[in-house]
């Protein structure tokens, strides 16, 4: 029987897709994204790190270049098409090659029942947590084809099946973002380019402080993260990139994400009828 550790096998293996990356985080100021510009910076990788906010960028890129590897901040608003075509273009330039690997992070939380949201709230939301994945996923999947690899880490979030109550746009935006991972994962194999996406519940970041969370549930969230998180945004960012170079596509890093997973999949219908009567009793 022939080894599948022959020598040949051992040549050919190609480079995990986030050891020596050219990486692009956006929302890389705080929570997850910063998690995941510093694990990069930790496996040799070469990192542009994006926000709206570019003063918490660049105090991640310091962070990076005090552990010795190399960083470069960027002011992005990823809502914005031609912003995000530009840091496309500047990581480009940063790293004398295309970007590797893409980190679509940034997000905003929103809050509240259905009829309280405004269509501003809509649009601010899918901005952000919807466009601005497709418009990463958009101006970084031409450059991996031209390079001929690549890999895109799309973070979406448990919400985008469990569906719960009083949280419909965010819902949607990252039910979407699941949507377009599941799609582009099937559709850009042939092209060695690898997706996961990422999807937990809760994990202590700044989303619900800088997000439209109604009063009522503001202090109810930050008690939430505080006591039940059971993981840190660290952790989260470790995980994800070894699922990536794993080769798979979902990362569900918390025991309470992957009952929902299967509750969701095992009965729809049962599921939903169980999330009903929760939020009347809830209630």
């Amino acid at each position: 029987m022939k080894s599948p550790f022959s020598m040949k096998s051992l040549f050919n293996r190609k480079p995990a897709p986030s050891s020596h990356a050219y990486a692009v985080v956006t929302g890389a100021g705080s929570g997850i994204g910063r998690s995941f510009a510093l694990e990069l910076a930790k496996r040799h990788g070469s990192v542009v790190c994006s926000d709206i906010n570019l003063a918490a960028a660049e105090e991640t890129v310091n962070r990076i270049r005090q552990a010795g590897a190399t960083g470069h901040a960027v002011q992005c608003d990823v809502g914005d098409a031609e912003q995000v075509k530009a840091l496309a273009e500047k990581a480009e330039t940063f790293f004398g090659q295309p970007a590797t690997l893409v980190i679509n992070n940034a997000g905003v939380g929103l809050g509240g029942r259905f009829d309280e949201l405004t269509l501003e709230d809509w649009k601010w939301c899918t901005d952000v947590n919807l466009w601005g994945v497709i418009h990463g996923c958009h101006y970084f999947v031409p450059q991996f084809k031209r390079l001929g690899r690549g890999a895109i880490i799309n973070v979406a979030s448990a919400a985008s099946y469990t569906a719960a109550p009083e949280m419909s746009a965010y819902n949607v935006t990252k039910a979407g973002v699941l949507a377009l991972s599941e799609t582009l994962s099937a559709e850009l194999k042939k092209y060695d380019i690898r997706v996961n996406v990422l999807c937990p519940t809760l994990v202590p970041t700044n989303i619900i402080k800088n997000g439209r969370i109604p009063g009522r549930y503001s202090k109810l969230a930050d008690h939430a993260l505080m006591n039940y998180a059971m993981t840190t945004s660290d952790d989260v960012a470790r995980l994800t990139l070894d699922r990536l170079d794993r080769g798979q596509l979902y990362t569900t890093p918390q025991i309470d994400a992957k009952l929902f997973w299967m509750m969701k999949r095992a009965s729809p219908a049962l599921y939903t009828r169980f999330l009903g009567l929760s939020y009347r009793l809830f209630k």
